[in-house]
């Protein structure tokens, strides 16, 4: 595999194969949220957060707490990844993790320090919200999301 690979790096892509890659759906969802993740990183840039960081928030915030499995879940993020943002999240003071009444799971929760950070960052998440809904439209993005959803639920149903 890997030979093949690099020696069709060595020469240009023949039209079929640059069509192929073109309708690649990893490539362009991989593509469309590093692009849309740049946007979002620049408008909460202010707020000393990235947007992975005010996603995870969030999920937190809207979880009302929860054990990584379930994080890992509903961000649709594998164990070791959440495991070393939430340290990060937890450098910064911004959330906590506690035993719970199963001494096998700590739950995760915003401290009072991650709720401020959370509520001074959502002006930037709005803008940043306002300016993709303008570049895609409404109707559009309505429809990108829903599209999103079905991508992530056929990714998950390995």
């Amino acid at each position: 595999m890997y030979i093949l690979l690099f020696m069709s790096a060595s020469r240009p892509l023949r039209p079929a194969e640059a069509r192929e890659l073109q309708r690649c759906a990893c490539l362009n969802l991989r593509q469309a949220a590093r692009a849309v993740t740049q946007l979002y990183d620049d408008m909460l840039r202010p707020t000393g957060l990235r947007a992975t960081q005010f996603s995870l928030l969030t999920v937190i915030r809207l979880t009302g707490g929860a054990s990584i499995g379930t994080l890992a879940d509903t961000a649709v993020m594998d164990r070791t990844t959440l495991t070393r943002n939430l340290k990060l999240l937890e450098e910064k003071k911004l959330v906590r993790s506690e035993g719970s009444d199963d001494a096998r799971v700590r739950l995760v929760t915003l401290t009072p320090a991650g709720e401020a950070k959370l509520a001074a960052a959502q002006p930037y998440w709005e803008e940043a919200q306002r300016r993709m809904t303008k570049s895609v439209g409404r109707s559009e993005l309505d429809r990108l999301l829903e599209g999103l959803a079905a991508a992530i639920a056929a990714g998950q149903a390995r």
